[in-house]
This record gives structure tokens, sequence and C-alpha cells, in this order.
């Protein structure tokens, strides 16, 4: 049996993390990032899975050999998260195991044929910033830490910076209240923007674009740095989440210190 947890019973799942859970695990949890939870049990859960509010990613916890869990699993899918996915547009969704012994299962439930993509994980110590890195900006760039008053500031491209947040936020308000973010302003537009994206404790996750035809200026490693600065001095940990084949994304990660803390598989699955 699969049942949807309240918020209120979110912290029972706690107890069947990994030791290196990933950041959105935890902050859904914590209630600091949108999501719903899935279980085996709402009492005493054994597995589950997180369905991120923030994309189509689901991440799943606890024992990956749970047959009673898995065995309904793939019927489960079709029956109450298809239906509910396809309205949102999604026609295929992201697995992603809370720890690696969840590979297997993914093939077992959803097919042998799911394709598997690898990840980085990186977190940067304040004794590895390099500080020294941070580049000089073209002259007609700046870089303006994200406030009420930028939110509110008439940039030609405003909803640019509105529509990222709530990508991840329920709110502007919220990531006002919990995040740090820094945007690169070219003229009166948005062209690059660095912010956080998903919140556990003291750890900040990095979200972060550069708009295409504003590339090749180190723009995204300025807003990187401004946002790097700013957590190190609160004592809060940056933290990175990127595509290995996202060479750009790994190479601003590790110039500015970060090293790589663990690495992870996701899958695409069709909902055929």
């Amino acid at each position: 049996m699969i049942l949807e947890l309240k918020h209120a019973e979110f912290g029972k799942c706690k107890n069947i993390l990994s030791d290196n859970s990933l950041l959105e695990t935890k902050a859904v949890i914590e209630g600091t990032h949108p999501g719903r939870i899935f279980t085996d049990d709402a009492a005493s859960p054994a597995s589950g899975f997180i369905w991120l509010g923030s994309n189509n990613g689901f991440i799943f916890i606890g024992d990956e050999n749970n047959e009673k869990f898995n065995t309904g699993l793939y019927d489960y899918f079709k029956r109450a998260i298809e239906p509910e996915a396809r309205k949102q547009g999604m026609s295929s969704f992201e697995a992603i195991g809370d720890h690696p012994a969840w590979d297997a299962t993914f093939k077992i439930v959803f097919g042998e044929n799911i394709t598997g993509y690898n990840q980085r994980v990186y977190q940067l110590q304040k004794n590895h910033y390099r500080k020294q890195d941070e580049p000089v900006l073209e002259q007609g760039y700046d870089v303006v830490k994200i406030t009420r008053e930028t939110l509110n500031a008439p940039y030609d491209n405003q909803n640019f910076l509105h529509s990222k947040i709530l990508e991840f936020w329920p709110s502007l308000e919220a990531f006002l209240n919990e995040g740090i973010g820094y945007i690169v302003i070219g003229g009166n537009e948005i062209a690059s923007i660095c912010f956080s994206g998903v919140v556990a404790g003291s750890v900040h996750g990095i979200d972060i674009e550069t708009l295409e035809h504003h590339r090749g200026r180190k723009l995204g490693q300025a807003a990187a740095h401004a946002f790097v600065k700013d957590c190190l001095e609160q004592g809060l940990t940056p933290y990175w989440d990127c595509m290995e084949v996202n060479k750009p994304s790994v190479s601003i990660a590790e110039n500015l210190g970060f090293t790589k803390k663990l690495e992870y598989r996701w899958y695409s699955v069709s909902f055929g």
C-alpha cells in the first residue's frame, strides 16, 4: 500500500534517509522546499518517494528492497501519479535514488531501457574559496543583491527574475525570508542570476543562469562569487548540484574552489 503523508507527518521520514541525502530531500522534509511525500506506512515509513514541487523529479528514499512497496509502485504511478502529472504537462519524470542501491530497483520497476545520467554534488568550505579568481566585469555590467527593492525594480525583463525564483519557492516573500541571491545587470536588463534554489539548515543549494546573448563575459562567475561570499560571511555552506556533462557549470564550481562531495545518477522515465 502507498499513501500520501500530511505535511505534519513529513518528519517521520528522517530516520530512513541515507547519510548522503540530497539537499532537496532534506529541504522538503524540513518544510523549506515545496514537495509531497508518499510512503508505505504513515506511522512508521520504511520506503517512500518525494515528488519535488519545483520540477518533475521524484526522489526515492528508504529501503530499496521493500517488496511490498516495490510491487505496487509501478501501478501506483500509472493510476495516481501519471494522470496528475500529465495535467501539469509532464510526459516523463526523473527518478532519483536517495542512495545508489535504488538504481537497480528503478530498472526492475520501470524497465531496463530507462536512460541514466550522471550528476555531481559539490560543496564549498571557507578555506577553499578562491577569491583571487573573481572576474572583473566589463563596463556596463553591475552585480546587485536580490532584495525587496530589486524584485520591484522596473527592469526590462523583471519577469525572468520572478519566474526563476518561483520555480523553486512558493512565493517571493518566502525566498526573501530564507534565501540569498545576486543578479548581474547590463543596461536595464537582468543578464545573469545566482540564488538559493533550495535551503536546508545552513546549506544553500545554488541555481544559476545567464541569458544566452550575455554569455562569454563571466557574468555567471561574478554572480556566483557574490553569492558565495555572502554565504561564507554568514557561516552558510554553498552547495552546487549539476550534470556531469554540463562543463560550464562544473568549471565555475571548481574555479570557485568547490570540491566534489558525491556523484549520483538520475533516470528519465517516460509515462509511455
